[in-house]
Order: C-alpha cells, then structure tokens, then sequence
C-alpha cells in the first residue's frame, strides 16, 4: 500500500477536519484546507484546499484553489484552479488557469478571463522589444 501524496503548497495554517461543519465567512492568508463541510464565503488572496472528505458549498474567492473533494457554487481564483482526480465542481467557475485531472468533474460554466489580457500583454511586450531592437540595429 503506498502513501498518499499531498499537494505541495506550502503549510497549512488551518484545518476543517473530517467531521465538521462550519458556516460563514472565512477570510484567510496562508494555505488553509477544509476536509469536513462549509457552507458559506470563502476569501484570500492565497491557496485554499478541499481535501478528499471535504464539501464547500457558497462563493469562493482566492488566488488559487485545489478541489480533491466537492465544490458547489461560484469561484474566482486570481491564479489557477486545480481539480484532481477525486474533486468535482459544479457551478461558474472564473480563473485565468484551470487544470483538470483525469476523472475530476466540472458541471457548470467556464470563464477564463485574465488569460488573453497575459497573452495580449506577451505579444505586446514581444512587438516592444523587436522594435527596440531594430532601433538599435538602425542606429
């Protein structure tokens, strides 16, 4: 039998354990997991995750966010979403990076908004500095 590994995103600084339950407002910095059940909204700028057990149902608002559990409702993440083999998400989903492992669900709508403003801003950026160089080529 081998050992489970855990995502990698730095140290966890509060857990709902299996079990629980809480409703409300959580408002966090850190990585913070969530194995039992919350109801309610959920905000940071940082990494929230809902472990294997774990159901969140409400409107999350993070930087990034892991679902190996269950997610229901409305979710921004100002970075990336990750839903792994075991999560499901069912609602509108809003991130500018969205991974989705093989057997993880998504029932809902997708918007990816942030991702061409980046690609824009590359190709921009790219546009600038081959015309700098060719200034300097001229010069």
């Amino acid at each position: 039998m081998g050992i489970k590994k855990e995502p990698s995103k730095g140290q966890i600084r509060a857990f709902l354990g299996e079990g629980t339950e809480f409703e409300g407002l959580l408002h966090f910095d850190g990585t913070v997991r969530v194995d039992g059940m919350f109801k309610g909204e959920v905000r940071s700028n940082d990494c929230l995750i809902i472990g294997e057990t774990g159901f969140v149902e409400g409107e999350i608002m993070v930087g990034h966010l892991i679902v190996m559990g269950a997610f229901k409702g409305n979710v921004k993440a100002a970075n990336k979403i990750e839903v792994l083999s075991t999560g499901r998400i069912t609602g509108t989903i809003s991130s500018p990076m969205l991974m989705v492992q093989e057997g993880g669900v998504l029932d809902g709508n997708i918007a990816m908004k942030g991702a061409d403003e980046q690609a824009a801003a590359k190709i921009v950026s790219l546009h600038e500095a081959r015309q700098e160089t060719s200034a300097a080529k001229q010069s």
